[in-house]
C-alpha cells in the first residue's frame, strides 16, 4: 500500500521493489494499492481475496499508516465481514534501511562513513514531530556507526531544516565537503527539489532515492511475516 503520486515514475518503483518481492517469493500474489492518484485503489486490490495482509510501503509511521490506511481497511471490512486482514507496520525504522542508504551512496562515489564527507539525511518530512524525531535518530545513530564527519536531518518539507539549510550549515562548520542522502523510497516532486536545492547550496553530491534497492524487498516480506504471526492490529 504505497502513498501513490501524479509521477509516473512512482508507482514504476513501487512495481519494481514488489518484482524483487515476487521474484523472492514466487509462490505470493503480490498486488499493489495506493492511496492516492494512482491506482488500483485498496478496495480494488482485495477484490476476490479472503485473507490478505496489507503493508505500508511508508518509510515512517505517521499520519497516512495511522489513519488513512486503517480508516480504508476499517470502510472494506465494514462491507466484507468475512475478509480477513492482517494490516503490517511501516518499512522504518530498519537498519536495512541504512544500508540500502549506503548503497546509494557508494552507487554515488562515497564510501560508507567516508571521515571527510558530511551526511545530509532527507526525508520528505511530516506535520507529525514524532515521524521526524525517527529520521532525527536515524541520523544520530548513523553517526554513530560510521566516521562521517557528521550526519545532520533535513526535511523537503513541513519541517526544518530543508536540504539546502543543513548543507549550507555544514559547509559553514568547516565539512569538507557535503553528500546527501534522500530518504525516500522513489523519484518524483521532493526528489527532484531536493537534488536541485541541495546542489545549488553546495552540495558535491546528491545519491538516487532508495527506489528497487534489494534491501526493500527484505524489509517488506520481514514486515509481512511480523503481521502475518502478530495479533490483528485495530483497522480503526
Amino acid at each position: 500500500m504505497a502513498h501513490g503520486s501524479r509521477d509516473p515514475r512512482a508507482a514504476a518503483t513501487v512495481e519494481a521493489i514488489l518484482d524483487e518481492v515476487r521474484r523472492l517469493r514466487p509462490a505470493f500474489d503480490v498486488r499493489a494499492a495506493y492511496l492516492d492518484h494512482s491506482t488500483p485503489t485498496l478496495r480494488r486490490a482485495l477484490h476476490g481475496l479472503t485473507e490478505a495482509v496489507v503493508l505500508p510501503l511508508l518509510l515512517t509511521e505517521a499520519y497516512h499508516s495511522r489513519v488513512d490506511i486503517p480508516a480504508a481497511l476499517a470502510e472494506i471490512t465494514a462491507r466484507r465481514p468475512r475478509l480477513r486482514v492482517h494490516r503490517g507496520a511501516t518499512l522504518g525504522p530498519d537498519p536495512l534501511l541504512t544500508t540500502a542508504l549506503e548503497r546509494r551512496l557508494a552507487e554515488a562515489g562515497v564510501p560508507a562513513g567516508a571521515p571527510g564527507t558530511a551526511v545530509v539525511l532527507v526525508s520528505a518530512g511530516s506535520s507529525d514531530p514524532a515521524a521526524n524525531q525517527v529520521v532525527a535518530r536515524m541520523a544520530r545513530a548513523w553517526a554513530r556507526e560510521r566516521p562521517w564527519w557528521a550526519v545532520m536531518p533535513a526535511y523537503a518539507s513541513a519541517a526544518s531544516p530543508t536540504p539546502a539549510e543543513a548543507v549550507t550549515a555544514l559547509l559553514e562548520a568547516g565539512a569538507p565537503r557535503v553528500a546527501v542522502a534522500p530518504y525516500l523510497l522513489a523519484p518524483g516532486y521532493f526528489a527532484d527539489k531536493v537534488r536541485h536545492d541541495a546542489l545549488a547550496a553546495g552540495a558535491a553530491v546528491v545519491a538516487d532515492v532508495l527506489g528497487p534497492a534489494p534491501e526493500l524487498a527484505d524489509i517488506v516480506l520481514t514486515r509481512y511475516a511480523q503481521a502475518l504471526h502478530a495479533r490483528p492490529r485495530a483497522t480503526a
